[in-house]
């Protein structure tokens, strides 16, 4: 993922929100949401079939998780784990909490630099390993722990730099958009002002654009909103399931349907 978005609602019948586009090599093969790994049968997330990680999932117990590059340290290094396996390991847990503890204590020196987002309709927290951008690495120094900081209630924003942070021009640009639109309703299969958010294209900077646009053969490749209903909540007299819009295209090109879970 290049972006994510983050709606944290204590106490709403949908609690949690997560969007994101996946900025990518256009030419790096990979697979829609689904069910791919038969030993992890709890898992829907899409698959980078270069690395066999994910970029984004969730699990039949709600948890849902998502990777994003820091700046500086795109695409694979020779001596690095794939940073889509944080992914998968976040998803073999049935808590948020207890996936943020656990991966805390991952050696950082395994991979390059990244921030992960761990949630579920209870809590949410934001991963950063700071790497070589730190220092970390270098020279033969050590780089510090996988910070762990809890994410507040509202709006949260990344991309490859630290929350809502305003030196990313995306961030610039679309932070106070998603701060004041209509989140997502999924009651009413609403998902409109979000997936015109994410459908926004560069205007007056090429970094600002929600949709990336590279000559280069990098660019936006899919898009996802994921809604994850409160506990216990029913529907119809059924338990309320998660729901996941996913567009296998740049959003501003292809339209939205919904994910089987």
């Amino acid at each position: 993922m290049c972006t994510v978005v983050i709606l944290r609602r204590p106490g709403h019948p949908w609690p949690l929100i997560l969007a994101g586009n996946r900025d990518e090599l256009v030419t790096r093969p990979w697979r829609a949401p689904g069910r791919h790994w038969p030993d992890r049968a709890d898992v829907v997330a899409g698959m980078d079939e270069l690395g066999g990680g994910s970029w984004l999932g969730l699990n039949d117990h709600g948890v849902t998780a998502a990777i994003l590059n820091r700046y500086g340290t795109l695409g694979p290094q020779a001596d690095k784990r794939s940073r889509g396996e944080l992914v998968l390991e976040a998803l073999d847990h049935a808590d948020a909490a207890e996936a943020a503890d656990q991966l805390s204590h991952l050696d950082p020196l395994a991979y390059r630099s990244f921030n992960l987002v761990i949630a579920d309709n209870r809590d949410a927290f934001w991963l950063r390993h700071l790497g070589e951008e730190a220092g970390g690495g270098a020279n033969g120094t050590t780089p510090g722990k996988i910070e762990v900081f809890p994410l507040p209630e509202g709006l949260s924003m990344f991309t490859s730099r630290n929350r809502n942070d305003l030196s990313s021009p995306r961030i610039a640009r679309h932070l106070p958009d998603f701060q004041v639109a209509l989140a997502p309703n999924p009651d009413l299969d609403d998902w409109e002002a979000w997936q015109e958010l994410l459908s926004r294209t560069a205007e007056q900077d090429p970094a600002d654009g929600m949709v990336v646009e590279g000559e280069s053969g990098f660019q936006t490749v899919s898009s996802s909103i994921i809604a994850l209903p409160a506990p216990g909540r029913r529907i119809a007299g059924e338990i309320a399931q998660p729901v996941w819009q996913f567009a296998p295209q740049r959003p501003d090109r292809t339209q939205f349907q919904p994910i089987a879970l």
